[in-house]
């Protein structure tokens, strides 16, 4: 009798891991590779380099995802508004999307800043605007930790960057176990996840309207077994990393502007973003009324208001307007539009 409850649970399990295997390839097909695939020291990051147009008006842009997501989401909102204006890089956080996970350092935000700094090494890109949504801000405040000389200045969309009360969902503590995780990440994340994706993406957005056009963003790529887990460890570690690099944030010297909504339902708003203008000397903290989560879609044009602030803090006008030199940093400048709430 136990034996043949022992045998039907794990044809019951085989079933399942076949059905998550099949789903990968399905989710997979459907949201493949958009960019290539960088060697940044014995792994590789997946991203999509827009090199320097001509027309160029900003310095070099970086965009990091949050939680849960992949280079898509970045993409989506800003690649075209800023097409032909600057070098831009849209990545793949480790163990998202197509990046390789890399070793345990990658757990915390450090390791995988360290990682992004690499790659614009690799890329030629001495130094950029990083800008970071939610769980990805965690990532560009460290950037700007790890790598001062490359921050030539920061963006934060509704971040997460302050110790916060409470932990993590269950499922995140129970997917970054070693062994119950792995099982946890082949066995229920794809079929429980699969029903509850598009909803669970809108409950990201509100109050506002999830855009029919973030269904090309590939959220479902977080169901795959091993991009759960990842996801699920930055969840986990991110606290106590957090705890441990907050008091460090004063020291950070490059330009910064936070935008954020007052309807923020995932991050607390007070706690995160008023945390970081009140850490960071001279940063500017612009605050949305009725906008929630996803600043970078229900206000696009504020966040990009936003990095063109940035970029003219991060490289003001020479005295010499007729100098070779002062020609060059014109170049990079970008024009500010009185109507813009910045």
């Amino acid at each position: 009798m136990i034996s043949s409850f022992l045998l039907g649970i794990c044809a019951l399990a085989a079933v399942v891991a076949l059905f998550t295997a099949v789903q990968t390839r399905r989710i997979e097909a459907r949201f493949p590779p958009l960019g290539a695939r960088f060697d940044v020291g014995g792994f590789a990051l997946h991203a999509v380099h827009v090199t320097r147009p001509e027309t160029a008006d900003l310095p070099a842009l970086v965009f990091i995802h949050g939680a849960s997501g992949n280079l898509r989401d970045q993409m989506q909102a800003f690649r075209k508004p800023l097409e032909g204006r600057a070098e831009m890089v849209f990545v793949d956080r480790p163990g998202h999307g197509y990046s390789d996970r890399g070793g345990p350092g990658n757990d915390r935000p450090d390791g995988q800043a360290r990682a992004i700094a690499t790659l614009l090494e690799r890329l030629g890109i001495e130094r950029a605007i990083i800008v970071g949504h939610s769980l990805g801000s965690a990532i560009a405040v460290n950037f700007a930790l790890v790598a001062p000389e490359k921050t030539l200045g920061l963006v934060f969309l509704a971040p997460a960057t302050h110790p916060w009360p409470g932990g993590v969902a269950w499922y995140n503590t129970l997917a970054a176990r070693p062994i119950a995780g792995r099982l946890f990440a082949h066995l229920v994340a794809m079929p429980a996840g699969l029903s509850r994706v598009k909803a669970g993406t809108a409950c990201v957005f509100q109050p506002n309207e999830m855009p029919d056009s973030y269904a090309e963003t590939g959220a479902a790529l977080v169901l795959r077994p091993s991009a759960f887990r990842s996801n699920a460890r930055d969840l986990a570690f991110l606290h106590a990393h957090i705890v441990e690099t907050a008091p460090c944030y004063p020291t950070i010297t490059a330009p910064t502007t936070i935008v954020t909504g007052d309807r923020d339902g995932v991050v607390l708003p007070d706690l995160h973003s008023r945390g970081l203008a009140r850490d960071i000397a001279g940063s500017r903290l612009v605050w949305l009324e009725g906008v929630g989560h996803k600043p970078d879609y229900a206000a696009t044009d504020v966040a990009i208001s936003a990095i063109e602030e940035v970029a003219k803090r991060a490289i003001p006008a020479p005295a010499d307007a007729n100098s070779e030199e002062a020609a060059a940093a014109k170049r990079s400048q970008i024009p500010v539009s009185p109507s813009e709430p910045i």
